[in-house]
């Protein structure tokens, strides 16, 4: 079906007869519009131009016509300058693995690529924080830089728990770092802007928007692989599109400050608009454990443990005799003879309750105190022994691993 017209209409019939008055009529109406072409034609090009003047000697009032203008339109926002000013500190990580011996190259090769975020120039010396993700396994690393350009880079230290790595870089080519915000004044429905390399470097320096969803969100970490959390990661909520690759870069507020480092994202086919960022008040003491030591420091208790709802009512009051009303707590598998907790009596079945002065309810909780204290605090702590209540102190050690 083709085009047509609403206001259509079906031209009238031709009558017969008359042919001379119809050839008469047709001159003169040609001669008229003729006249009518040459007469007004300069009237109404200066209608259409804006120099159509009304009679001003019959009482019409003459205006004047309006100067031309150029419009021009200025597309620069508080984003595009945010964005101008932090994306040159957003790097790519690449990370590359050196081949095993019977690979048919023998050398080295990228195994992936992320994102990082320099944050500190000093000297000669530049330090860029990323994922440990990104980096681990990596015999070598290079960061590329926003113009291109590929410097190689040392890894200073990481930390799987915490998901975060710090790595040192020449300063020669870094003109900007990116400052860091306070996460802690961050709210949910205020504006965030994420910076990485999505897919890889060929899509590098790519700015997506969104808001913040959701503040203190805890998200299940099973360190070891066993099945069960051993933490619980508290991470940033954003909207804004975080994809493979993105793993490192920055989160920013409106007014230009890294208030996340891009971690993750719930990448299910039912999910949508759900990515996930470290706090930097959370990443600021690892970085800087990470960048003056190389690991985090954290204080060692030298126990293993489970939490007690892992264990069966029948267990809970026939094997470690405990009373009706405790039902939280964790259990103490095995203690290191020569750990503070081991020296300080605790020993295997006991029940711990209370931590310098809260109540534990789990293993994830137990290292939420633990890690808010540092290496050579002294700690109280509550537990049950064959159903009965004690309580000793405890000088903690400094951790060589990740364990408690």
């Amino acid at each position: 079906m083709g085009y047509y017209d609403q206001d259509y209409q079906e031209p009238p019939r031709r009558q017969k007869g008359n042919r001379g008055g119809w050839f008469l009529a047709g001159i003169t109406g040609a001669v008229l519009g003729g006249l009518l072409v040459l007469f007004g034609a300069p009237a109404v090009n200066d209608f259409v131009n804006g120099r159509f003047e009304p009679d001003t000697e019959n009482g019409g009032a003459a205006e004047p016509a309006g100067p031309e203008k150029q419009v021009s339109v200025d597309v620069s926002s508080d984003i595009t300058n945010i964005v101008s000013k932090v994306s040159s500190s957003v790097v790519g990580v690449i990370n590359i693995q050196q081949s095993g011996f019977w690979e048919e190259d023998g050398g080295s090769g990228e195994a992936g690529t992320g994102s990082g975020v320099i944050y500190k120039k000093a000297g000669n010396s530049a330090f860029v924080v990323t994922n440990h993700h990104v980096i681990e396994g990596a015999s070598q690393v290079e960061i590329s830089l926003s113009d291109g350009t590929r410097v190689q880079a040392k890894i200073l230290g990481s930390d799987r728990l915490t998901d975060l790595a710090v790595l040192e870089v020449s300063s020669e080519n870094i003109k900007n770092v990116a400052p860091f915000g306070n996460s802690d004044k961050v709210k949910p429905g205020e504006p965030s802007i994420a910076i990485g390399n999505p897919l890889g470097l060929q899509f590098a320096g790519s700015v997506t928007q969104g808001i913040i969803s959701g503040t203190e969100r805890a998200i299940p970490i099973d360190e070891n692989g066993d099945g069960q959390p051993d933490w619980n990661s508290e991470v940033l909520q954003t909207d804004a599109a975080i994809n493979p690759g993105n793993s490192g870069g920055a989160l920013i507020n409106i007014d230009g400050k890294v208030i996340g480092i891009n971690s993750m994202k719930i990448a299910e086919s039912s999910v949508e608009g759900i990515g996930l960022a470290i706090p930097v008040n959370v990443a600021k003491p690892v970085i800087e454990d990470l960048e003056k030591y190389g690991e985090v420091r954290r204080p060692y208790l030298g126990l293993s443990m489970r939490s007690l709802d892992e264990v069966s009512s029948y267990h809970q009051q026939e094997t470690l005799k405990l009373p009706k009303d405790i039902t939280r707590g964790v259990v103490v598998f095995e203690a290191e003879p020569l750990s503070p907790a081991g020296k300080a009596g605790l020993k295997e079945m006991d029940v711990i309750t209370k931590m310098d002065g809260q109540d534990i309810k789990d293993i994830i909780q137990l290292r939420k105190v633990l890690y808010e204290l540092k290496p050579g605090d002294t700690v109280s702590i509550t537990y049950y022994r064959s159903g009965e209540k004690k309580s000793v102190d405890v000088r903690l050690g400094e951790s060589q691993s990740q364990g408690s």
